[in-house]
């Protein structure tokens, strides 16, 4: 690692360490948080969630994609529904990744481009992941549990480059892209890591990622991190390839 390198990739995970900057819209996802971590009455996540009128048209969206894949003629038409079928855990990954995506809409040009190409490659594994499901028999795998875990497939590339563009946006002299291209190919598992803790997100989906990205082994053959395996090594995105 070059010194530039260094400087760039200390700086960058001192941001990526403060969840604020890196995430929006607190106001929903702290007391979201809250409300399902203190395990009571669904109906105060139905009226967090239900605060924020896109937030809740996201989750029906979202509970939708995943069952069409595994259960024919079936919509989900209720809030209420889609919540207390999705789980805890679903609930509030899919509304981080809806927040996410939200501020990655606010970086500015060229990293605004760049991040969401990330997106759009995160969808695409969201939506082959979920669709592999109606090809295999004897799985029992949670459909949105797969296709929470493959919208974090790319997490570290693109809260690497989200921090990099708040770097660049308060630096005296901006650092070229090159270098955080570099930081993302050669510690990638670092980045994506701190970003993990940084924001809090729950172990399941930590253990999981890691091995989808065969970083960890499994026994479990219900297991969602393999079904997302087979589709990030057809894609030749592993961290630890095959």
């Amino acid at each position: 690692m070059t010194d530039l390198e260094q400087q760039v990739f200390t700086q960058v995970r001192a941001i990526i360490a403060n969840e604020e900057q890196v995430i929006g819209r607190r106001g929903i996802l702290i007391p979201l948080k809250k409300a399902i971590l203190a395990e009571g009455d669904i109906r105060n996540v139905i009226d967090i969630i239900s605060s924020d009128p896109a937030l809740a048209a996201h989750m029906l969206m979202r509970s939708n994609s995943a069952q069409a894949a595994v259960v024919e003629n079936h919509k989900t038409r209720s809030l209420k529904e889609a919540l207390i079928r999705l789980g805890q855990v679903n609930i509030y990954r899919y509304a981080f990744t809806f927040y996410l995506k939200e501020r990655l809409d606010e970086l500015p040009q060229p990293y605004k481009k760049l991040v969401q190409g990330y997106w759009k490659l995160t969808e695409d594994i969201a939506t082959d992941a979920v669709d592999s499901l109606a090809d295999m028999e004897g799985v029992e795998v949670d459909a949105d549990e797969v296709q929470t875990l493959a919208l974090f497939s790319v997490f570290g590339q693109i809260i690497a480059l989200t921090a990099f563009a708040y770097l660049n946006a308060n630096a005296e002299q901006s650092f070229p892209l090159s270098v955080i291209k570099s930081l993302i190919d050669n510690q990638q598992q670092t980045l994506t890591i701190e970003a993990f803790e940084a924001l809090d997100l729950d172990q399941d989906l930590r253990q999981e990622f890691m091995i989808a990205h065969n970083l960890r082994q499994t026994r479990n053959s219900n297991s969602p991190g393999l079904i997302l395996r087979r589709v990030l090594s057809m894609r030749g995105l592993l961290m630890n390839p095959l």
